[in-house]
């Protein structure tokens, strides 16, 4: 078995780098810069009942930090997802895993989404997006109260047999005990962490550098705060996590893996270089021929944490 190879949620991946959701859209656009088979595998574009059309431009902006998006998880819905991206997806992809991200409007919306697709056999598993910050109905609102994310968690397990992972935003005020709730309610899985809430201006006009106002911060600063939302997830839940956010080299998926996650996922780095999926995953299969470590789950949350004195 190779150094990178594991089992997660009873899914078998060949190693342990996904793309993640709202970068990869549906695997072909990126097709031709990124052998999308040699990953782990990809997180699709969120997927909701009805064709989504999302915020106006410009939606995306750079800035010495990062970036920042407002997207508003623009897709084509569901009908459009089953018919056409994913038969793309079963014919192009025979080793990467597919996770599909999940949004909805309602409660009773991720698991007709769920319904929907399910029968598609290309699926490992669905992301539960109930953290995003840039749309004004059916985002962090799900994730903040434990009642709703219960009934929501509870409908899609109704809905499938197919691991969840749930999507949790970095700005709860326990990220913790949101995690245990959502394995509690029938969750496989956590992926931490959403995008942050932020601005960016343009000081000449005076106006947000997105056309919704405020967006989701991505990219390097991102790392710490993914870093220590997986490690507070991990040591509350026994469940995988899939850590997200700042991830551009080897070193830092490493970290992820210290602090307790088993699969890590690339955004804002793969779209500015598609290069670094391919190149992290080299990386990391050196990195543990070099410290003598055969397989790299036995890193996962490891971290040697200071104690008090």
């Amino acid at each position: 078995m190779s150094a990178l190879a594991s089992i997660v949620a009873n899914i078998p991946f060949q190693n342990p780098v996904l793309l993640a959701a709202g970068t990869a859209d549906y695997g072909e656009p990126l097709s031709d810069v990124i052998p999308l088979d040699t990953l782990g595998g990809l997180v699709t574009k969120a997927v909701s009942v009805e064709p989504r059309h999302g915020n106006p431009s410009p939606r995306v902006a750079e800035f010495p930090g990062g970036m920042i998006n407002a997207v508003g998880l623009a897709n084509p819905g569901l009908d459009a997802v089953k018919q056409t991206h994913l038969p793309w997806l079963t014919k192009h992809l025979t080793r990467a895993r597919v996770i599909v991200n999940v949004v909805g409007s309602t409660i009773e919306d991720f698991a007709t989404v769920i319904t929907g697709l399910d029968p598609a056999p290309i699926i490992s598993a669905y992301e539960l997006n109930v953290s995003c910050p840039n749309v004004r109905a059916g985002g962090t609102e799900f994730g903040a109260d434990l009642t709703t994310l219960t009934a929501l968690i509870t409908n899609a397990r109704r809905a499938t047999r197919r691991p969840l992972f749930v999507k949790l935003s970095p700005t709860l005020p326990n990220i913790a005990d949101t995690a245990k709730a959502a394995i509690d309610a029938g969750a496989d899985g956590i992926t931490v962490i959403n995008t942050i809430p932020g601005l960016v201006i343009d000081v000449d006009t005076r106006t947000p550098r997105v056309s919704f106002g405020s967006g989701g911060v991505s990219g390097p600063g991102l790392l710490p705060v993914g870093v220590l939302a997986t490690w507070k997830v991990h040591n509350a839940i026994s469940a995988p996590i899939i850590g997200v956010g700042g991830i551009a080299s080897a070193t830092d998926a490493l970290q992820y893996f210290l602090a307790g996650a088993s699969l890590v996922a690339i955004g804002t780095a793969a779209m500015r270089d598609p290069s670094v999926p391919a190149r992290i995953i080299k990386d990391l299969t050196t990195w543990c021929t070099t410290h003598h470590h055969p397989h790299l789950s036995t890193l996962i949350g490891t971290v040697d944490w200071p104690t008090s004195p």
